[in-house]
């Protein structure tokens, strides 16, 4: 299976496991990533997921050149619905999943590998890790919503030096730039991964689930609308068991005596 899912108590593991093609995006492997994650969020045991790359030399290096110039050499109308929707399907899916997704990001990230960290909700690498935004030595800027994540997350300059020039940087400056939440030696990053994952999924997950949806659409509209969005999530959560039972541990917590007069 290209594809792999294993389940740890409420935190899922997925992991693309082409290690001889340095898990390439190939498109039965993207399809794959969609249902996998179909899966799990129909699945109320699980709270979170691990997105990473089976073998020590790559999370992804990105979509798999064959089936894409196979597309591409099908003329335009092929390579936008073979490339460009499903690429910016499966992005699309991870950045507005409703639970948590931590890529682990184990080896290079090079395009597709790259914009599947950028669409991820948290990202932890290894500090062998290196990210790459490669697709303009093919001719064509990135395809799967890279050229459009990438800016909205560093900044407009930064982003395009790495999508004009293509030029590696290894996981420090992608932690510098906040490409990466942090890096970690290279043994712990799945242990790193599975605590940030519990430290999420202790709060209930009505809360979590309103937080990713909040940021995830705010984050993209001008401030009044990003305000009545995080309103709208508000009102979500107020009837919720989620919100009862958070508001019961704090009002009944000991707290300390007032002193003797």
């Amino acid at each position: 299976m290209t594809v792999t899912l294993d389940v740890d108590g409420a935190v899922a593991t997925v992991t693309v496991n082409r290690p001889e093609k340095l898990n390439a995006l190939d498109y039965a492997t993207i399809d794959r990533l969609t249902a996998t994650l179909g899966r799990i969020e129909n699945d109320n045991a699980i709270g979170a997921v691990i997105l990473t790359g089976a073998g020590d030399r790559a999370f992804s290096a990105g979509a798999d050149i064959g089936d894409l110039a196979a597309s591409i050499a099908g003329g335009t109308d092929r390579a936008l619905r073979e490339i460009v929707r499903r690429g910016q399907g499966l992005t699309r899916r991870i950045e507005e999943f409703p639970k948590p997704v931590i890529a682990a990001v184990n080896g290079l990230a090079y395009g597709g590998g790259c914009e599947l960290t950028e669409a991820a909700h948290l990202a932890v690498a290894s500090e062998r890790a290196t990210f790459a935004k490669p697709e303009i030595a093919l001719g064509f800027p990135p395809p799967f919503g890279g050229s459009q994540r990438l800016p909205r997350h560093i900044g407009r300059k930064r982003g395009l030096e790495m999508i004009l020039t293509g030029d590696p940087i290894d996981a420090a400056r992608a932690a510098e730039l906040g490409i990466v939440n942090r890096v970690v030696p290279h043994d712990d990053l799945q242990t790193a991964a599975g605590e940030l994952a519990r430290r999420i999924i202790r709060h209930a997950p009505t809360a979590v689930r309103a937080c990713l949806a909040a940021v995830t659409r705010g984050i993209n509209v001008p401030i009044d609308e990003g305000l009545a969005v995080e309103a709208a999530w508000f009102a979500v959560t107020v009837p919720t068991e989620g919100v009862a039972d958070g508001l019961r541990r704090f009002l009944t917590r000991s707290r300390p005596s007032a002193p003797s007069s």
